[in-house]
């Protein structure tokens, strides 16, 4: 269907990526309107116009939050020679991102966000899918340890990829508390001596 009247007198892509950052510093409940409408340069006609509300504009800010993270982070679990150093990768790439020293806040967007947020179902909904996704990705990586024979067949996959969830969860608080990214990087590299051992 063509699109008719006035085009939007701003960038849709740049606005989102302004508005994750609001979000991602403030969170959800914190983060006014008078916030967003200042940080994407328009006004709040616009961003409904644009956005419905500011609650689709969070589960869209989320969404491309998470598919950064995915791309910065979560990634790395197909690129090492064997799962083991994939997951290093991913806990080393999560300190790169985690303590901010990219130019973006630290810690991060999704773990960071109010646990609940009660009377806002899909908010929440959105939430936990991006939380979920680093988990799928740390299972996926490690049930081809144990296909492989990297891992012993008695390894519990889940608590093993939820451990390393945690530590990534963990790095998220401490990052946002100040930790650099050479605290970060300690905290993965404590975490892979808890790697089983093959026999």
């Amino acid at each position: 269907m063509p699109v008719t009247g006035r085009p939007r007198e701003f960038d849709r892509d740049a606005a989102l990526h302004a508005a994750m950052l609001v979000f991602w510093r403030k969170g959800f409940l914190a983060t006014s309107m008078n916030d967003l409408c200042e940080a994407m340069g328009i006004r709040s006609p616009s961003l409904y116009a644009a956005f419905g509300s500011k609650e689709s504009l969070y589960i869209e800010a989320v969404q491309r939050y998470n598919a950064g993270a995915r791309s910065l982070i979560w990634d790395h679990i197909k690129d090492g020679p064997t799962v083991r150093e994939s997951v290093r990768k991913v806990l080393l790439a999560a300190a790169d991102v985690l303590s901010g020293d990219a130019g973006n806040p630290s810690g991060c967007m999704v773990n960071l966000a109010t646990v609940g947020y009660e009377g806002l179902g899909a908010v929440a909904q959105a939430v936990e899918e991006a939380r979920l996704g680093g988990l799928k990705a740390l299972r996926s990586g490690i049930k081809r340890a144990v296909a492989g024979g990297e891992l012993p067949r008695s390894t519990n996959v889940d608590r093993l990829s939820r451990f390393y969830l945690g530590v990534i969860q963990g790095m998220a608080i401490q990052g946002h508390d100040g930790a650099t990214r050479a605290d970060l990087a300690g905290i993965a590299e404590a975490a892979m001596l808890a790697w089983p051992a093959t026999s």
